[in-house]
């Protein structure tokens, strides 16, 4: 019985760990697609009534709608995200994350540079992992001339 209860909890531990794996990689897919602007990409990453919120408008909900808006955003503008410092808990088909942002952008010819996180949901579709919402939280996003410091107080 030992033996088998040790197979359990090692089949439990790898299918953690690709579970992880995999949910690090479908943030991943996702700035990628934006890196190379592939918005059908990116919009295949979500559930199909997925959710993401920009914070700057109200959430835009399902891939349709996700389509259509990201069309309109990405417009003429380059996105070049990086993220990183991904935290995620699994709870068997469910799992909730956060990771951070560093991005770099051409806006209106302006470069800009932003940083912030996502808060993400995740479920376990017959596909793999997706996303059923996304919430970006920006700190900044300045023109890089511009700089995201405020002036030092010397007084």
């Amino acid at each position: 019985m030992g033996q088998r209860m040790g197979n359990t909890q090692l089949t439990d531990n790898v299918r953690k760990l690709m579970d992880l794996e995999e949910i690090r990689d479908l943030t991943r897919r996702y700035a990628h697609c934006v890196w190379n602007r592939d918005i059908d990409g990116a919009i295949d990453l979500f559930a199909d009534d997925g959710v993401m919120d920009t914070g700057g408008q109200e959430p835009i909900k399902g891939r349709q709608r996700l389509l259509e808006t990201y069309r309109e955003m990405l417009g003429e503008a380059v996105f070049l995200p990086f993220v990183h410092n991904h935290l995620i808990e699994i709870d068997g088909d469910h799992a909730t994350g956060i990771c951070y942002l560093d991005l770099r952008s051409v806006v209106d010819g302006k470069s800009m540079v932003g940083a912030g996180r996502y808060d993400d949901v995740y479920e376990r579709s017959e596909s793999g992992w997706c996303f059923r919402s996304r919430k970006l939280s920006m700190n900044f996003f300045v023109p890089l001339d511009q700089g995201w410091a405020t002036e030092p107080d010397l007084g």
